[in-house]
This record gives structure tokens, C-alpha cells and sequence, in this order.
């Protein structure tokens, strides 16, 4: 009787080794010879190279190299090696010096490959990509966030300080020509801080923080207690007196002393930052550097220190490791208002609208990478003698997650190239492609769409895509779940789905957008509040009359949702769209995604895309009679027994528990 060989940690089986392909390969390059093929038929990411030739023309070649290239250099073991040092060497905190004393110079530590991910998103142009004004050709927008969808996994969590960065240039760009006023120094910092903020120069440029959420209010930034006071001729002067005049590059400091506490304060290890305090006419917008000169006649002493800022403590969260966050006691942090005291909100949303557009982007670049892991996996994975990529039950599963993902990167790049056309010349930005039927060319309603929907797709495409990321790591088995950093950290799944657990949360969560979308429903100033009879209905009814003839089954059921949607829209109060307001976000997702992907399939009648198109269309997870059924004042009713389902509780028993705490 034959033996059978005895497997040990050396013999054996032992899977092939999974070879990721590029993300993203341009039909037009040297390094192959597939000129003859379009890039969505030779890239590992179909979907990415679909949304690429819609919104990019074809004559813009240096984009699509940039892309190409950037596909390539997230795989390299060089880069590769910064990202698991990043994740694996958390962020540390030296408060304090050998002796005790408070240590202001570097009381943060960082590691290098987190440094060294920052200067590769600077030198490759991450931020300076949508800033640079030459080029007029295409959407600057479309072209920056392609790279960033190339390299967002390997860039282990740089992209948040990126994203904040973006978002205060563009703050401070609305302001680049303003004068100075009582605040003198005012425009030449705002215009050098906005140049090493857009700067592709590691040794120059800078990134941004973010200070907004305090422990009183969370996402509600109403609750604000920091509290900002000018500083008188006097007290100025005492500041002097002290060596507080200029920052750590040779800047001079604003006029404003600012005093409270922030909870959350991502990218700690920021050059500067935008901040919210209060004063005596209300909620205002700062500036401040991060870093003050210190006069001292010892050379072997620190030239610079923390500007009256004090990391009390980093928090410890699931994901997202390599990123310092923390609480932060401000004291006598020196700034410049930018804008109009009380305008804060209104001078933040440059910031916020940014960094949703980054978070919803965030959700469909850490899903690429769980698809791409999956495609390589399925290719070398041998169960019961066969590949898995032969497998029907299994290519059942995966085709089923690339079309959510297909949509939710179609809905991703639509907002992008909104946003981008806005910044840009609309009709310009659409001419020379294949979506001058997409986007609107009118400025005021572009504007509108792109508001209503940033919330719809922040809050639904970073939650489709935690669940899709659960779904790649159940892909690989065992090894999914497995923090596998071996390889450069390719394989890592683990590490990308922790990291995704944030973007539902950050920047406000589901909640918060669907209360943000109901107060856009409901706002006199956006088109008399009415923006889905007359903006939103109207761009989805233009779009399916030039799809009807490819999907007229389709379409029916599009329409059946969206009159569904504005039947409740026009007949409940806003008291009730907020009940329901989870409900509206997931009917305006599925309705614009269907729209998207059936407008991509008939640009060229593709056989697998026009397949996921109506596989979308299938896929409402709302029935419409159901969500209209919820019209009238019975959802009252409905509202008191989901408080005795969740609480276990009538409202009597749970007002008078809630008296007693």
C-alpha cells in the first residue's frame, strides 16, 4: 500500500503565490503592445478605466499616463514597505521630557515610511494635480482623483491629511486676493500657505489639519466652546516680549488667541490647520501654523514649538493605525480669522464638501484593491482540482460584488467630475468627452445636483463598501482574516477593512447625511425647495429618454422609484422626510447609479457593461409601494413602536427613566 507524503512547514502544499495586476493600463504606451485594445480590455479594473475614458478625453494623454504609471508604482516594494511600517509602527506620544517637563518641541513621533507615503502623494501630485491651471484640457478633478484611486491602499491613510489639505487650499483660495484689513500679514500668509499647500515639492510643501469636533456636540459643531478673542495692542506687545511673533517659518502670527479643547483632530503631525472657535459674533473660521519660532540664544535649543497646543492624549481606534488622532487642549494658539467673524459654517463647507468627496472616493478605492486581491486569488486558487476562477457558485458571488462596486465607482467619479466642471468651464470640461449629455452645463444647476447628491454618496458608497470589503476578505478564507503584511502587505485585506470602518463615521455619519440631504430637500434658497421637480427628476428623465431603447424594462423600473420619490417628497412635511430620511438616501443612490450605468453602456453598447446595468436595475432594495406606503401620519405610530422594539420600552416607561437619570 503506497504512502502518502507528510505534509510539514517546509513540504508540501502550497498555494501559488497571487500576482496583482495593475489597477489602470493605458491602451497608449510603449511598455505594451495592446495599441490596438481600449484600456478597459487590458486593465485589472474595468470599471476604472470605463470611468476614465467617460470623463477624460482621449487626447489627454498625460493623465492617463500619470494613471497608468501610478497603478504601477502602488505595487512596488519599495513603496510598499513605507505602508506596512506605517500601519505596524503606530504613532507615539512623548509628553514629556527626562525630567519631567512639558515637552512642546516633538512630543508626536511618527514613523519615516509615513513620512516618506506624504512626500510620494506631494511629488507625484496628489493635491497640486487639481490646482495646476495649465492645464485647461480636461477635469483637473477626474485626473487628480484617478491617481488617487491608483494609490490610496498603499498610501496606508495619507490620503486623510491629503484630503484636509485639499479642502483648506480651496478655503483659502477664495481668499488669495483679499487685503489684509485690521489683520496685518494676512494675505501674504494666506497666499504662501496655499502655495505649499498645492506645492508637488516634499522639502516645501505642507499639509492641513482639521479641528472641528468637540466632545460637546460631536458632529453638531452648534456646541462649539473653543473660544477665539483678539488680542489687544497691549497684549500683543507682551506677546512680543516673549519671542511669539513669527511661526516656525519665519510667518508672523495672527492677532487671534484661541483657547478650548477639540476631540478629534486627524493628522496631528500637520504643518497647520483650519479650525472652528467661537467668538462674541458667533461661530468664525481660523487659520493657525502648528509651529511657533522660539527665540534662544542656545543653538543646541529647539528653534520652534507647538503654537499653545498641547496633545493631551491619541485615540486608540480600530483602523486607520498609521494616523495620528488626538485630543488637543488648546492655549493661547495664535491665528488669523479668515472670512467674517460668525461665518464659519458657511467658510468650512469649502472644507467639508472636499473631504465627503475624498471619504465617498475612499470607500471605492479601498474596494478596488479587495476586487483586485479577489481576481488574483481566483486565478491561482486551486479547490477540487479546478481553479476558483472556473468556479460558477463562485464567479456567481464576485460578479454579484463588482456590480455594486461598478456602481458606487460610477457614482464616485460622477460627483468628482461634478465638481471639477464647476471649478473649471462646464461645457468645456464635457465638450471633448462622452458625457456632454451627463453633466449638466448649466453652472446653478450643476451646483445643486452635485449638492444634493455628495451626501447620498458619501454616506452610501462608504458603507456598501465595508460590507464589500467583508465580502473580499471571505474570499480568501482563513487568510482573509489573517493581518498578513509578508509581500509588501498586498494581501492585506484585514488592514484595508479597518481602515474603511471609518468613512461611514467620519465627516458625519449615515445619520448625519440623511439629515443633510433632507435640509437641501427643503431649503427656499435651492431652486424654491423643490430641487427634485426641478432638478434632480428632470436630469434623470433626459438621461433614460436616451437610454430607452437599450433598456425600456429598465427604465420602467427607474421611474416607478422616482416617482416613489417624489410623491413622498411633495406630500410629507420635514419632519417626516427625516424619519424616513435613510430611506431617501438609499432611493437616491439606487436611481442615480441605474442612470449612470445604463448612460455608460450606451456610449458603446458593451455587452458585460450593459449586463451590470441591469443587473443594477434589478437590485432595488426598496420596494416603492413600501416606502410610499409610510406617507401619512401613521409613521407616528410606526416611530413609537420602533422606540418599544429597540428600547424595550413605552415612551412613558422611557420618559420617566430619562427623568430620573
Amino acid at each position: 500500500m503506497a504512502t502518502r507524503p507528510i505534509s510539514s512547514s517546509t513540504k508540501g502544499f502550497f498555494q501559488e503565490l497571487p500576482v496583482l495586476l495593475p489597477l489602470f493600463t493605458t491602451s497608449d504606451t510603449k511598455t505594451t503592445n495592446t495599441e490596438s485594445k481600449p484600456a478597459d480590455a487590458i486593465s485589472d479594473d474595468k470599471a476604472f478605466a470605463r470611468v476614465l475614458s467617460l470623463y477624460l478625453p482621449s487626447s489627454a494623454q498625460q493623465p492617463l499616463h500619470a494613471v497608468h504609471n501610478m497603478s504601477r508604482l502602488s505595487l512596488r516594494p519599495d513603496i510598499l514597505v513605507h505602508s506596512v511600517d506605517a500601519d505596524i509602527n503606530s504613532p507615539k506620544l512623548r509628553p514629556f521630557n527626562t525630567f519631567g517637563q512639558e515637552n512642546k518641541n516633538d512630543p508626536l513621533w511618527t514613523t519615516t515610511g509615513w513620512k516618506a507615503l506624504k512626500a510620494v502623494y506631494q511629488e507625484h501630485g496628489l493635491i497640486s494635480a487639481a490646482y495646476d491651471t495649465r492645464n485647461q484640457d480636461w477635469n483637473r478633478r477626474v485626473h487628480q482623483f484617478a491617481l488617487e484611486h491608483a494609490f490610496i491602499c498603499a498610501g496606508a491613510m495619507v490620503s486623510c491629511p491629503m484630503a484636509m489639505s485639499d479642502g483648506a487650499a480651496k478655503l483659502l483660495q477664495g481668499h488669495l486676493d483679499k487685503a489684509d484689513g485690521d489683520q496685518p500679514g494676512l494675505n501674504k500668509v494666506v497666499n504662501e500657505v496655499f502655495r505649499r499647500l498645492t506645492s508637488n515639492n516634499p522639502r516645501e510643501a505642507w499639509t492641513a489639519g482639521q479641528w472641528m469636533t468637540e466632545r460637546s456636540g460631536g458632529s453638531d459643531v452648534s456646541g462649539t466652546e473653543t473660544y477665539a478673542r483678539r488680542l489687544n495692542d497691549s497684549e500683543l506687545a507682551e506677546e512680543a516680549q516673549k519671542g511669539r511673533v513669527l511661526d516656525a517659518h519665519g510667518m508672523p502670527l495672527g492677532p487671534w488667541c484661541i483657547n478650548g479643547f477639540k476631540w478629534f483632530s486627524s493628522a496631528t503631525d500637520s504643518d497647520m490647520t483650519m479650525l472652528l472657535a467661537r467668538t462674541d459674533n458667533g461661530l468664525s473660521v481660523f487659520y493657525a501654523p502648528t509651529r511657533r519660532s522660539v527665540h534662544s540664544t542656545n543653538n543646541a535649543l529647539p528653534a520652534s514649538e507647538l503654537n499653545g497646543i498641547r496633545i493631551q492624549r491619541l485615540k486608540d481606534k480600530i483602523g486607520t493605525k498609521s494616523l495620528p488622532t488626538a485630543e488637543l487642549e488648546l492655549k493661547g494658539v495664535r491665528a488669523y480669522l479668515i472670512g467674517k467673524e460668525g461665518q464659519g459654517i458657511k467658510e468650512i463647507s469649502a472644507i467639508l464638501n472636499m473631504t465627503r468627496l475624498y471619504t465617498a472616493h475612499s470607500g471605492v478605492g479601498y474596494w478596488a484593491r479587495g476586487l483586485q486581491v479577489c481576481r488574483a486569488h481566483s486565478r491561482v486558487r486551486k479547490v477540487r482540482g479546478g481553479l476558483l476562477q472556473d468556479n460558477p457558485a463562485h464567479l456567481r458571488w464576485m460578479a454579484s460584488e463588482t456590480v455594486k462596486y461598478t456602481a458606487a465607482m460610477h457614482f464616485a467619479f460622477f460627483g468628482i467630475a461634478m465638481y471639477g466642471a464647476l471649478e473649471q468651464d462646464p461645457d468645456k470640461m464635457v465638450r471633448s468627452t462622452k458625457t456632454s449629455a451627463l453633466i449638466p452645463s448649466a453652472k446653478d444647476g450643476l451646483a445643486i445636483l452635485l449638492r444634493l447628491l455628495t451626501p447620498v454618496m458619501k454616506s452610501q458608497i462608504t458603507v456598501a463598501s465595508v460590507a464589500g470589503l467583508r465580502e473580499s476578505m471571505e474570499c480568501l478564507g482563513g487568510v482573509g482574516y489573517c493581518e498578513n503584511n509578508e509581500d509588501g502587505g498586498l494581501m492585506n485585506i484585514s488592514r484595508v477593512f479597518r481602515d474603511a470602518l471609518s468613512g461611514p463615521i467620519w465627516e458625519g455619519t449615515v445619520s448625519v447625511m440623511a439629515e443633510d440631504v433632507v435640509r437641501v430637500l427643503t431649503d427656499k434658497r435651492l431652486g424654491g425647495g423643490t430641487i427634485i421637480q426641478t432638478v434632480y427628476t428632470p436630469w434623470v428623465r433626459r438621461i433614460l429618454t436616451a437610454c430607452k431603447s437599450t433598456f425600456s424594462a429598465e427604465i420602467e423600473l427607474v421611474q416607478q422609484t422616482l416617482t416613489a420619490l417624489e410623491d413622498i417628497v411633495k406630500s410629507v412635511d420635514k419632519e417626516q422626510l427625516l424619519f424616513q430620511g435613510r430611506e431617501m438616501l438609499q432611493h437616491l443612490e439606487w436611481i442615480t447609479c441605474a442612470v449612470l450605468l445604463m448612460f455608460d453602456a450606451c456610449t458603446d453598447e458593451d455587452e458585460v457593461t450593459t449586463e451590470i446595468a441591469r443587473r443594477w436595475a434589478k437590485s432595488n432594495p426598496i420596494n416603492p409601494t413600501a416606502f410610499q406606503t409610510l406617507n401619512g401620519p401613521n409613521w407616528k405610530e410606526l416611530s413609537k413602536m420602533d422606540r418599544r422594539i429597540f428600547l424595550g420600552a413605552s415612551g412613558l416607561e422611557l420618559a420617566n427613566v430619562t427623568a430620573k437619570l
